[in-house]
């Protein structure tokens, strides 16, 4: 059988499938007469990867739904009952999207239908506060659904371990496996009823939030100070219609920041986000009304989190007095530099300190720690990998935890969670910024002392959305084509080394990544995305100032992209 006849038997089956809502066969039906959107639907099952299942909402094995969230449920459920585990339990989050709330009950009912305990949150919260919760309730695994900052159309499901870790390669390849095995008539699960009636089904709130808000504010390292100066700092903050709202709020508030606006038009939590093109912190755009608000005010920070409040972008003002949005490098070298200044005032440094960045995270962070005598370990993309080594530093005693942060504007500081926290991030950055500020300095001119004294270092990423089947093709063809033909050189500099980590490299996993340095320090590194159909191209140089930076940026980012293009 033929791969469209394949993709049609798919079609038909969920029409006339007893398990099948009436709902979702009307959905179907209105696209009887349109192949290519029945192929996109059909022609694989949504691929569940390290970090769980994303993609668009809607009927189909492809799609995010009930079904195909059911039926990794089961799969979740199948592995931690066969994994030998007394009395297992999951707790489950979700954020502001789309079928968030339907999808996360669905989840614990279904966990409930398999005789495993679920703890669901009584409404949207952070990601970090589930990864918390986890280790708080002492539970055997949790789910949070969220896309996190993709578009409104997508949604997700992640599956964390018993560490408050999202699941790695291989917890994942064991679950996939069950998952494979099953159909969705396999899909055991109870009514809500049933399932508190028989103790399967716990609503949670305001203990895990006090439990998760305590935590946060005791990563200060300076809280007296910032009791004292926090009030001198003016704060205007967007949640993005999101999760993180109330979270931000109350730790600011309780850490001393008592000048904090919320952009009232991205307040409430709206799936559409409706007053952004993308929700996400990453983009200048998603700050336009925060920095409409914060002109008027006059703030010194403006804070941004996405939907489901993992990622923190901040904006402070430059030297003419205008908005400048800072990276996630950039952040995440400001929060190092005021950490580890601080603990050496205070005599808490630690020997064995250890900062954790990404393979494709700027070295200006890592130069920083260094310098304070910080050890400076390096991870494939994505904070799994970055939490995985919080646990293992518990475990041998190697090395103490600081902080860990990647250029995608993920920061952690502290051991009560293992994902990456805008709850915490915000706190960390608004505390640097009131420091900074009773200094008589902004977080931009912290920036610059820390270019002069550590070099000029900038950084870009570029991304081709390459939609469905095809996309997914021409990816493949693109990093085939640079990994089987390396260029020898770019503009003038030899390429002195190409990092294939499609076999793993310095002890890390295997990913299908390529790293390329050049002879001048600058790299630029091909990696395909895991949670959205797009290739990343990632580019970092050094330069002697910032013009030089920039010039050697734009030169290195244009001679690769239009290879890629052509």
């Amino acid at each position: 059988m033929d791969r469209a006849s394949q993709v049609k038997e798919l079609y038909d089956a969920w029409l006339h499938d007893t398990g099948i809502d009436e709902e979702t066969k009307q959905e179907l039906r209105a696209i009887q007469d349109l192949p290519e959107e029945i192929e996109d639907r059909f022609f694989r099952d949504l691929e569940f990867g390290t970090g769980g299942l994303r993609g668009v909402v809607g009927a189909g094995t492809n799609r995010i739904n009930a079904y195909t969230v059911g039926r990794a449920t089961q799969g979740l459920a199948a592995y931690l009952l066969e994994s030998g585990i007394t009395s297992p339990s999951v707790v489950i989050a979700h954020d502001s999207r789309n079928l968030s709330p339907e999808l996360s009950l669905e989840t614990a009912l279904v966990l409930a239908g398999n005789g495993i305990k679920a703890y669901l949150f009584d409404s949207l919260r952070p990601t970090p506060e589930l990864s918390f919760a986890v280790r708080y309730l002492k539970a055997s695994a949790g789910v949070v659904v969220t896309a996190s900052h993709n578009p409104p159309e997508y949604n997700g499901y992640k599956v964390y371990g018993k560490d408050g870790g999202q699941i790695v390669a291989e917890q994942a390849d064991q679950i996939i496996a069950y998952i494979r095995s099953l159909e969705f008539k396999d899909i055991r699960k109870l009514s809500k009823a049933e399932a508190q009636a028989k103790g399967l089904l716990e609503i949670i709130g305001k203990e895990v939030d006090d439990a998760y808000i305590r935590e946060v504010l005791a990563v200060s390292p300076n809280p007296a100070m910032t009791r004292k100066e926090g009030p001198n700092v003016n704060v205007v903050y967007t949640p993005l219609h999101g999760a993180g709202n109330l979270s931000i709020r109350r730790v600011l508030k309780e850490a001393g920041f008592t000048r904090v606006q919320v952009v009232p038009e991205q307040e409430q939590p709206d799936p559409l986000f409706s007053t952004v093109k993308s929700p996400n912190p990453e983009e200048k755009e998603a700050f336009t009304l925060a920095m409409q608000l914060a002109a008027q005010s006059n703030a010194d920070i403006i804070l941004g989190t996405d939907p489901d409040c993992d990622r923190m972008g901040a904006v402070v003002k430059n030297a003419d007095g205008d908005y400048f949005v800072l990276s996630g490098n950039q952040s995440g070298a400001i929060m190092i530099a005021y950490l580890m200044s601080t603990l050496q005032e205070q005599g808490k440094l630690p020997d064995n300190g250890a900062i954790i960045k990404t393979i494709v995270t700027s070295e200006l962070g890592a130069e920083i720690a260094r310098s304070y005598g910080a050890e400076v370990l390096n991870t494939l993309t994505g904070f799994k990998y970055i939490g995985e080594k919080i646990t293992q530093f518990e475990r041998n005693g190697q090395y103490q935890f600081l902080f860990g942060y990647e250029e995608s504007y993920g920061y952690l500081a502290g051991t009560y969670a293992r994902d990456k926290d805008a709850v915490v991030a915000s706190l960390l950055i608004c505390e640097a910024a009131a420091y900074y500020k009773s200094k008589g300095k902004t977080l931009y001119d912290v920036l610059q002392e820390l270019y002069q004294q550590y070099g000029y270092y900038n950084e870009a990423l570029e991304s081709r959305t390459l939609k469905g089947k095809d996309g997914l093709a021409q990816i493949g063809a693109i990093m085939e084509d640079w990994r089987v033909n390396p260029p020898t050189e770019l503009n003038g500099q030899k390429i002195v080394s190409l990092l294939d980590y499609t076999h793993g490299l310095n002890g890390l996993p295997s990913e299908n990544v390529l790293k390329y340095q050049l002879e001048d320090e600058s790299w630029f590194c091909l990696r395909p995305s895991g949670t959205e159909p797009k290739i990343k191209v990632y580019f970092a140089v050094k330069g002697t100032s910032s013009e030089d930076a920039n010039h050697r940026l734009e030169a290195l980012r244009q001679a690769v992209m239009a290879r890629i293009d052509s």
